[in-house]
């Protein structure tokens, strides 16, 4: 019977840190570290977007997007050079802190020569013939904490590196359809906290798209995606952005984060 007892804490002894160490951090710990990553105070960035229908016909859009902290509400525009026929469109996000507070978007169409405001309920649309949809672009590399209910899955190893896997389910039926999706799945980084993968489920339980983000590497001290892929599972299209110049340390024009702006253009 002493035998058996040693045996026994000898088993735990051998058990009890492995159970420890394989400990995973919550979903919502992980939403958490996602959105407190260093991002800078202000950014500027050439954006050119590539879109390419299940044909394989390709539309390049380039761009000019700017993100300033004013305090704790992040704004955001995108400035369209090219090609003629959409240039001076612009796109303008405000997106504050208080959750409580409905974040404001504008799009501005120069064939138009109005600025449109985008209701939070459009914010699972998607953004000017892209994959990405308006809140994608509001939020970047970044989750709406407010939104979904979240869970950690487990963990696997992409391209050689660390990630939790994070599952996500909108809180309610109504952010559902806001969202314009019924579930995400996210593969995140476990040492720089950023999704390396995101594949998304429609409303209807069906394989939606699936974001890539790729070439992360660091700019001026800071973890930076140059690259962002979707596949649209539903459609067979698919979309690219790809950032260059991006510099975190330029002097950004408050007057850029405007109306007025929006309408002036570069």
């Amino acid at each position: 019977m002493k035998k058996i007892n040693i045996i026994a804490a000898l088993i735990l002894t051998l058990i009890t840190p492995m159970t420890f160490a394989a400990a995973l951090p919550s979903g919502d710990e992980i939403a958490h570290n996602i959105n407190a990553r260093d991002e800078g105070l202000s950014v500027s960035r050439m954006v050119v977007m590539e879109m390419t229908d299940k044909r394989g016909k390709q539309r390049i859009r380039k761009t000019r997007g700017f993100r300033k902290y004013f305090g704790d509400e992040k704004r955001t525009v995108i400035y369209y050079l090219t090609p003629k026929n959409v240039k001076d469109t612009a796109f303008m996000t405000y997106d504050y802190a208080d959750a409580s507070i409905d974040d404001d978007q504008w799009l501005y169409l120069p064939a138009m020569r109005k600025v449109r405001r985008i209701s939070a309920s459009d914010r699972g649309d998607y953004f000017l013939g892209t994959d990405f949809t308006y809140e994608d672009i509001k939020n970047e590399t970044k989750v709406s904490i407010e939104d979904y209910t979240r869970k950690t899955m487990g963990e696997e190893v992409i391209d050689g590196h660390r990630t939790f896997i994070v599952e996500s389910i909108p809180v309610d039926k109504i952010t559902a359809k806001e969202l314009g999706h019924s579930k995400v799945k996210q593969w995140v980084d476990a040492e720089i906290w950023m999704a390396r993968k995101a594949e998304f489920t429609s409303l209807r339980n069906k394989p939606l798209k699936t974001i890539y983000t790729k070439e992360i590497k660091q700019v001026q001290g800071i973890w930076t995606a140059h690259r962002l892929e979707v596949e649209n599972q539903k459609t067979g299209h698919a979309t690219k952005f790809i950032f260059s110049d991006i510099d975190y340390q330029k002097e950004i024009n408050d007057d850029l984060f405007t109306e007025r702006a929006l309408r002036r253009g570069l």
